[in-house]
C-alpha cells in the first residue's frame, strides 16, 4: 500500500537528516552528498570497456569497424540445416554456443541500461546501441517464422568437449526451436521483452527499426502466452539443461514481457493483462534473485515506475513488492542478503558477479524512480532513501573494480591487476592472425591446461568473481569464478553510466 503523502514528507526529511547506516560487514560506505563527488575509480573507462566486451562475443560476419581485432568471422552457415538464416548474435560466455534465452535477457538488460542511463553515456551511447542491435538483428531472424522461435544454435555437450576458437569451430550446429507443439513461454516472453525494450532505445534514432521491433515483440508475446510451457520441460531438455534450464518456470517471463510491452506500446491491453494475471504469474512471490532465469524482481521494479512516475494507481502493489526486495538487501529485520567479509553481495558460487551487476543496476534504477516521485523505500515502517540505495550500488561496483581484499579488478583490462587466465576459448587460444592453421578440438586443451596468461585480452569482460571469503584463484579451469558472460556485463553498462556521470574520475 502507498504511504500517505504526509508520511512521505516526514520520511524524506528524515532521509535528508539521518540516512540509515549500513552494517559493519559492509564497512560503512560513504554517504552520497548532493553535489558531485570525485571517485577513485574511473567509471568512464570501465563503461567504455564494458560495452567493448560485447564485440569479443560476436558471432557471424564481423563488420569493418570491429574493435576487438583478434576475433574473426565465425559460424557463417548457422541455420542452414533448416534453411533459415541464423548468422549473427552472441556467444553467451566462454563457449561457442548461441543460447537464445540468456541472449534475449542480455538484450533486454542492455536496452534497459540505455533507456534509463543512455543520456549519461555520451559518446558511448552509439556503441551501446550497436551492442543491442547485434542481438536484436539476430532475434528478428530467430522469430521470423510465426509461432516459432529458434532458441539455440550448437550442441552444448559436444561444444564443451572441445577447446577451440569460434573461427575454427567444427562441432555440430544443431538448431533448436520452440513452436506450438513444443512451447517455450519463458524464452519466447524474454525475447518479446528484449524486442520491446530495444524498440524504446531506437524510437528516436531509427523509428523504422523501432516499429519493426515492437511489432515483432507483440507477435512473439502472443505466442508465448497462448502456447504455455517451459522450454526446458519438453523435447529440448537434454540440450538446454543443465546449461540454461528454466528453473523458475515461465510465469516470471510472462509478467516481465507484459511489463515491457506496456512500457513500449502504452497499450491498455498489457496493463489489463498484468492486472488480471499478475498474481497467477507470481507477482507477490518473495524472490530475491534477479538474473537470466528469474525476472520477478525486474518486473516489480519496472511496474513500480508506472505507479510512481506515471501514477498508474492499479499497480500500487508493485511498489510494495519492490520495497520488499530492496529491504531484503539492506541490514535490518527484513535482510536476507549475504555479503562476503569484504562487502560483496554473495548469492551463489557459480558466476556470482551476474547477481552483483544486476542488483547494482536495479538499486540505481529504483533510486531514480523514487527520486522522480519524491518517494522512499518503506522497510517495516522505516524510511530508506534513494541515496542509500545508490551508496550500496556504488560499493558493489567499486568492489568489482578493485576496492576489495584482493585489490583486484574483476573486469579484464581495467585497473592494474585483473584476471589473466579467464575461462574463454577465443581469449585463451592464439588468434587466427598469429596462428593461421586450424587448432583441432582436442589440441586446444594444451592452452586450457597452461598456466600462461591468455594471449588475447578480452577487454571489458567481467568474470564470475571471488568466493564467499573474497578468494579468487585466477584459474582457467575454474569456470565458476573465471568465466565471463554477456548477461554479467549487460546490466553493468547502465550502472557504470550512472556512476561515470555522478562520480567523475579524479
Amino acid at each position: 500500500m502507498a504511504l500517505p503523502y504526509s508520511l512521505v514528507l516526514i520520511f524524506l526529511l528524515f532521509c535528508l537528516s539521518s540516512p540509515p547506516p549500513l552494517s559493519n560487514a559492509q564497512h560503512n560506505p560513504l554517504n552520497h552528498r548532493h553535489h558531485r563527488l570525485f571517485s577513485g575509480q574511473n567509471y568512464s573507462d570501465a563503461l567504455s570497456k564494458s560495452i567493448l566486451f560485447f564485440e569479443g562475443q560476436r558471432s557471424g560476419k564481423l563488420p569493418p569497424d570491429q574493435r576487438i581485432t583478434w576475433r574473426g568471422d565465425s559460424a557463417l552457415s548457422d541455420g542452414s540445416t533448416l534453411h533459415v538464416d541464423l548468422v549473427g548474435g552472441y556467444y553467451d560466455a566462454g563457449d561457442n554456443v548461441k543460447f537464445g534465452f540468456p541472449m534475449a535477457f542480455t538484450a533486454t538488460m542492455l536496452s534497459w541500461s540505455a533507456i534509463e542511463f543512455g543520456g549519461l553515456m555520451q559518446a558511448e551511447l552509439q556503441n551501446a546501441r550497436e551492442a543491442i542491435r547485434w542481438a536484436t538483428d539476430y532475434l528478428l531472424k530467430a522469430t521470423a517464422e510465426p509461432d516459432t522461435i529458434h532458441v539455440q544454435v550448437g550442441d552444448a555437450n559436444k561444444d564443451h568437449a572441445c577447446w577451440e576458437r569460434p573461427e575454427d569451430m567444427d562441432t555440430p550446429r544443431n538448431v533448436l526451436k520452440v513452436d506450438r507443439n513444443n512451447p517455450g513461454s519463458d524464452v519466447a516472453a524474454e525475447t518479446a521483452a528484449a524486442l520491446a525494450a530495444a524498440s524504446l532505445v531506437f524510437r528516436r534514432s531509427d523509428p523504422t527499426y523501432a516499429k519493426l521491433l515492437l511489432g515483432r515483440a507483440i507477435r512473439v508475446f502472443e505466442f508465448a502466452d497462448k502456447y504455455r510451457g517451459a522450454y526446458s520441460n519438453g523435447n529440448l531438455k537434454s540440450f538446454v539443461c543443465p546449461f540454461y534450464c528454466s528453473y523458475s518456470g515461465f510465469q516470471d517471463e510472462l509478467l516481465w514481457g507484459a511489463a515491457w510491452l506496456h512500457r513500449a506500446s502504452k497499450n491498455q491491453t498489457y496493463l489489463n493483462y498484468i492486472q488480471v494475471n499478475g498474481q497467477n504469474l507470481g507477482a507477490d512471490q518473495s524472490d530475491t534473485t534477479f538474473g537470466w532465469d528469474n525476472k520477478h524482481v525486474g518486473a516489480r521494479i519496472l511496474l513500480s515506475k508506472a505507479f510512481l512516475v506515471q501514477k498508474v494507481q492499479s499497480l500500487h502493489e508493485y511498489k510494495g513488492h519492490a520495497d520488499n526486495y530492496i529491504c531484503s538487501l539492506l541490514p535490518g529485520p527484513s535482510s536476507q542478503a549475504q555479503y562476503t567479509p569484504g562487502g560483496l553481495l554473495f548469492k551463489m558460487s557459480d558466476s556470482n558477479m551476474q547477481y552483483v551487476t544486476s542488483t547494482a543496476f536495479v538499486l540505481l534504477t529504483y533510486a531514480k524512480y523514487l527520486t522522480s516521485a519524491h518517494n522512499v523505500v518503506n522497510c517495516g515502517g522505516a524510511a530508506v532513501c534513494p541515496k542509500s540505495l545508490r551508496t550500496l550500488a556504488k560499493k558493489q561496483v567499486d568492489y568489482l573494480l578493485g576496492d576489495n581484499p584482493k585489490k583486484m579488478s574483476y573486469m579484464v583490462g581495467y585497473g592494474g591487476r585483473y584476471p589473466l587466465r579467464i575461462h574463454h576459448r577465443g581469449s585463451s587460444l592464439p588468434s587466427v592472425a598469429s596462428h593461421p592453421a586450424k587448432i583441432q578440438c582436442s589440441s586446444g586443451f594444451s592452452s586450457f591446461n597452461s598456466e600462461s596468461p591468455n594471449p588475447n585480452i578480452l577487454v571489458g569482460a567481467v568474470v564470475g568473481g571471488p568466493d564467499q571469503q573474497d578468494q579468487f584463484a585466477d584459474q582457467r579451469s575454474d569456470y565458476q569464478q573465471s568465466e565471463p558472460a554477456t548477461y554479467i556485463n549487460a546490466p553493468f553498462v547502465g550502472a557504470l553510466a550512472y556512476l561515470a556521470h555522478s562520480f567523475p574520475h579524479l
